[in-house]
């Protein structure tokens, strides 16, 4: 009994935390959860721009499987995960994603840490994406 109530206890505090996490301004950034949509709309709207980083967070394999056109990859699963984000400008804007949503929402906490000043995560990962019939890249 006790295990099933820690595990609903659990699944609150994701449901909750995702929540609280879709879009939030704070005096460090801007964090927003967008749709792939409104992802595909911002990747074309800075289509030009070199401040604009699209962000794949999951595994080479993955990436290697099809990404979105024009993305980095830093997987973080790697042990230097949080090192390799650190390397990045934070004063650029990034577009982050992963497979279900998974990583890059663990990965936004990350970010925020490390003083990036405004991130938006593809809600759903790049299963979502593809599921909209959604180009990528192979």
């Amino acid at each position: 009994m006790k295990r099933i109530v820690w595990q609903l206890l659990a699944f609150l505090l994701v449901l909750v935390g995702g929540a609280v996490a879709c879009s939030s301004d704070t005096a460090s950034g801007t964090f927003e959860t967008v749709t792939p949509k409104e992802g595909l709309t911002l990747i074309r709207e800075h289509k030009d721009d070199p401040n604009f980083v699209i962000l794949d967070v999951r595994t080479p394999e993955e990436f290697a499987g099809g990404h979105l056109e024009g993305a980095i990859n830093i997987d973080f699963y790697a042990p230097d995960f949080e090192q390799q984000l650190a390397q990045l400008d934070k004063s650029k804007t990034y577009f982050v994603y992963c497979r279900s949503g998974n990583r890059s929402g663990q990965t936004i906490p990350i970010m925020k840490k490390l003083g990036f000043q405004q991130v938006y995560e593809l809600r759903g990962g790049i299963a979502q994406w593809v599921r909209q019939g959604l180009p990528l890249n192979p």
